[in-house]
């Protein structure tokens, strides 16, 4: 039997995994002013003064005493632990290894001592995953917030010493998950800020470097009047002459992840009971098989606490799974559009993972078999939180024993026992005993004690459930002067109003407490819940909220705050907000009651028009060449988002996402048509940078219902273009051809020339892909002829290059030059680098093709620096790998060998294994000479 004590996070014990109940918030105070000073004397004057300060209440002493008594019998179980009273005071005699407080002391002393680095790398994150929270969670007094305040200072010292290191092993990637919250924190730290710049310069972002050097010298200067300090400084000037010696060594490819994700949610705030639930999960992940996943599947009806045990468990056992945490909410059950499949979660997860999102493969199958990969031998915890059955789970499981696999779910998931060896726990309500105990913690004991009938009755129409007991709280917590008894008089009086709420596992009602919770509500805070139920969406920006209920995001703020304090909704990052799926629920039938339908659909209207007056703003910034549309003024009450550049309008886009499709959705079922083809066109090109090939095909599906249904030829003719060109990303090309037929008869049924022209070109590249590059020249001098009638002169000149490009397939490269000298010329008239460069490797494959070697090889530079600037990788790859071929050509093998090698790099970062594979594989011959052709086949691009 082994006990271990916690001081680094709220106040707990655990006898071989079980949590031992130590008492009062006080009585656990009392043991962390032992335990800090464990095995030495401590007076009876420095507990008091410890737990309860300079001026602690008559009769403490004997209050002391009886804490004591009771922490002795409950620490009589644990072996090798023994309360002692000895003259003046008193001693807790313990193995100091079994205090995390002494344990981190110890490992972060190893790890300064040893001389290996990898040790001292394990011994730092040993340490550090020791950390639950801060130390001495919710104990309050000047004694402990002193000693809290020095643990904080060391734990920062341990993690910088760990980042050091991380440093001289070349692991800035897996630094830069976790740096900037930490600069955030501490603004004004030189050294974190330091490694922050290293770290930035060593990924290929010196901008953003320089940037954050900048930001702590204004601080530096405003809060403190200083200057940054000398090797603070250096550093800066060492980055502005991109000093070679900082580049640092490299990592091994496989020693670790790029990325450790951290994904677990918080710990819950308040946690009682279920300890043979907590002692059962730790026995059944030390009980894993060497050949077999660890899998547990907690099953209970909803607000029944699975989430918060998972998080409990997970958070105490951090330093089990030292590769990371993956988290993800299935959606199994609640309002919306269903539960999340499991190919995006596997997305989401590869994305967690390092993987770029344009790396990440199409195919299912190769998603699912890349995250196997990935997690290969490396010990993880992955969480899959309110799945629906076992088939959403069985797609999500790792393939390697060293990972372990928490499932909550409302239903029983026998499938996955049956297949899979899961542990099933079954989760039942709180006891009685176990609910005022939950009470307790909240309102305190004195309040509780001065009600008993009153809490009798909360405890009752409660029903046990954690989530219940915490919103009722909540209310009494924020409302001191509220008696009990008005709380459990409303309970008593609304229990039948939410019987249509039923999970089909258990006969619980939550309807009672959400109503009760509403009631107390202001009229306009109880109008925002109610409007919150018709997002379709877990969480939700404060600007779109502000649309959403159609006021100033100050007030949306104030109102959701309001919602926020009775626990209604939850802020989980800085300006978001969700609901518990429950309360969700609750929030839509409430806003069926009590919202008139002509409301309901206006607030709705207005958040479907944020999104897409916000998408089209950020996409107006990521492409400007693109034909405008005309999305016309926002609906009084929504203030769309306005963004500051093409990184921030990624970020949103990234951030978003989810939201956007589900706004089309919204707009499908409302037969918003308009909005639903303006919303798939405002995502083509951040779909076509960030590589999201089905979803571009899924949007446009529904892009091209809503515009046959609209009838406006030319909006047909663009929507089955997009539709045309997303279903050759995936490879059906004789679905393209009919797609882009049809894009051209509404096109010339609408006059619409440039659309026309625009789907001759889209024609090009695919007739091209299937190397008939007759009909592929055809179609692009089809499109060359309708813009320069226009007068498009960029879209000229991609023609023109597009014509350059088959006309050198055809072996006719005195026109393939002139028709792409044509087009450099246009360009430099009117700038679009990315089609510029897509020209200027053209060129450079014709001289390559006729001998020109010297003139193919300046080329294909300018091409690979224009590809660079932008950050086009697809471009740069094509460029290396023709590279390659010049230099082979030209006899320079070893400069081939540096270029192909360097695409290789680029591929692997980007996950394109396959590809990487290909190119390795013509490296190892080395042939005389070779036909220069594109990485994907192609040349121009068509987003």
């Amino acid at each position: 039997m082994a006990v271990e004590f916690g001081l680094l996070g709220e106040i707990q014990a655990h006898l071989d995994g079980r949590e031992m109940p130590l008492g009062t918030l006080r009585q656990r105070a009392v043991l962390a002013a032992l335990l800090t000073d464990a095995n030495q004397l401590v007076s009876v004057e420095s507990i008091v003064a410890r737990v309860w300060g300079e001026e602690p209440p008559d009769g403490v002493r004997d209050t002391l005493y009886g804490y004591l008594s009771r922490l002795r019998q409950a620490l009589t179980a644990a072996p090798g632990v023994d309360l002692v009273r000895r003259s003046g005071g008193y001693v807790l005699a313990v193995d100091e290894q079994s205090v995390d407080l002494r344990r981190f002391h110890d490992l972060v002393d190893r790890a300064r001592s040893t001389g290996d680095q990898n040790e001292a790398l394990t011994l730092f994150e040993r340490a550090l995953a020791l950390w639950r929270g801060e130390a001495f969670a919710r104990l309050d007094s000047p004694w402990f917030n002193g000693v809290r305040a020095g643990l904080d200072r060391q734990r920062i010292e341990a993690e910088s010493d760990h980042a050091d290191l991380m440093l001289l092993r070349g692991r800035h990637d897996e630094l830069l998950a976790d740096l900037p919250a930490r600069a955030a924190a501490r603004p004004l730290d030189e050294r974190i800020a330091g490694q922050l710049m290293l770290s930035l310069y060593r990924r290929g972002r010196p901008a953003e470097a320089l940037e954050h050097y900048e930001r702590i010298r204004l601080r530096l200067a405003d809060d403190l009047g200083t200057d940054p300090s000398p090797p603070l400084q250096h550093l800066y000037q060492r980055i502005l002459a991109a000093d070679p010696t900082l580049a640092g060594p490299q990592p091994a490819p496989r020693e670790a992840l790029s990325v450790v994700p951290r994904q677990l949610p918080a710990p819950p705030g308040l946690f009682t009971a279920r300890a043979e639930e907590l002692a059962y999960l730790t026995a059944a992940v030390a009980d894993g098989s060497d050949t077999a996943v660890g899998i547990c599947a907690i099953g209970g009806s909803g607000g029944i606490g699975k989430t918060s045990l998972v998080l409990r468990w997970a958070h105490t056992h951090l330093d089990r799974f030292t590769d990371g945490q993956l988290y993800a909410d299935l959606r199994g059950f609640g309002p919306g559009f269903g539960p999340v499949s499991p190919s995006t979660v596997i997305r989401g997860f590869l994305e967690a993972l390092g993987v770029a999102p344009n790396a990440i493969p199409v195919d299912p199958d190769t998603q699912a078999a890349l995250y196997r990969s990935l997690l290969a031998g490396r010990r993880m915890l992955i969480v899959l939180d309110n799945a629906r059955d076992a088939q959403q789970v069985v797609p999500l499981l790792p393939g390697s024993p060293t990972c372990t696999v928490l499932v909550t779910s409302r239903r029983e998931l026998a499938a996955l026992t049956a297949t899979h060896r899961a542990r099933p726990i079954a989760l039942d309500v709180l006891s009685p005993d176990e609910s005022r105990e939950l009470l307790i913690g909240h309102l305190g004991p004195d309040r509780v004690r001065a009600e008993p009938a009153a809490v009798s009755t909360l405890v009752d129409q409660c029903a046990g459930l954690p989530l219940a007991l915490g919103i009722v709280a909540a209310r009494a917590a924020t409302r001191p002067q509220l008696p009990l008894a008005t709380l459990a008089r409303e309970l008593r009086d609304a229990s039948a109003r939410l019987d249509a709420l039923d999970a089909g596992e258990l006969n619980v009602n939550l309807r009672a407490v959400f109503s009760s919770s509403c009631a107390a509500l202001p009229g306009a805070a109880a109008t925002v819940f109610a409007l919150l139920g018709l997002v379709p969406t877990d969480d939700i920006s404060l600007a779109a909220v502000a649309s959403l209920i159609g006021v100033p995001a100050t007030r949306a703020g104030e109102l959701l705050r309001q919602l926020e304090a009775t626990y209604l909704v939850h802020q989980q990052a800085p300006g978001r907000f969700r609901m518990h799926d429950l309360v969700r629920l609750h929030a839509a039938e409430q806003a069926t009651e009590t919202v008139d339908a002509e409301t309901r659909e206006a607030a709705l209207r207005r958040l479907v028009e944020f999104y897409l007056h916000t998408a089209y703003a950020a996409d107006r910034l990521l492409d400007p060449w693109r034909p405008p549309l005309t999305v016309g003024c926002p609906t009084p009450g929504c203030a769309p988002e306005r963004m500051g550049g093409v990184a921030e309008s990624m970020a949103w886009f990234d951030r978003e996402h989810p939201h956007l499709l589900s706004a089309q959705q919204v707009s499908v079922t409302h037969g918003w048509h308009r909005q639903v083809w303006q919303l798939a066109r405002t995502l083509a090109t951040f779909h076509a940078r960030r590589g999201r090939k089905r979803d571009q095909v899924t949007v446009w599906q529904a892009g091209v219902a809503a515009a046959d249904s609209e009838g406006d030829p030319a909006v047909q003719a663009m929507a089955h273009r997009f539709l045309g060109q997303a279903i050759q990303w995936l490879g059906d090309i004789r679905a393209t051809v009919a797609r882009f037929q049809v894009a051209i008869a509404y096109a010339e049924q609408a006059g619409d020339l440039a659309e026309k022209a625009r789907t001759c070109f889209a024609l090009g590249v695919t007739w091209g892909l299937e190397g008939d590059h007759e009909q592929s020249l055809a179609h692009y001098r089809l499109a060359v002829g309708i813009f320069r009638s226009l007068g498009d002169a960029v879209e000229e000149a991609r023609g023109l290059n597009g014509v350059g490009w088959s006309l050198a397939q055809l072996g006719r490269y005195d026109e393939a030059r002139a028709a792409c000298e044509q087009a450099v010329e246009l360009y430099r008239r009117h700038e679009h680098p990315d089609a510029a460069a897509d020209t200027l490797h053209s060129l450079g494959y014709i001289d390559h093709q006729t001998g020109r070697h010297t003139e193919a090889l300046a080329y294909y530079q300018q091409a690979r620096t224009v590809y660079a600037e932008v950050g086009n990788t697809r471009g740069e790859v094509d460029c290396l790998t023709s590279l390659g071929e010049l230099y082979t050509s030209m006899d320079r093998r070893a400069e081939a060998q540096q270029a192909w090698q360097e695409a290789v790099d680029l591929l692997q970062v980007q996950r394109r294994t396959g590809e990487a594979a290909l190119l390795r594989q013509r490296m190892s011959v080395l042939p005389a000479r070779q036909t220069s052709r594109r990485q994907d086949g192609s040349s121009p691009t068509t987003e």
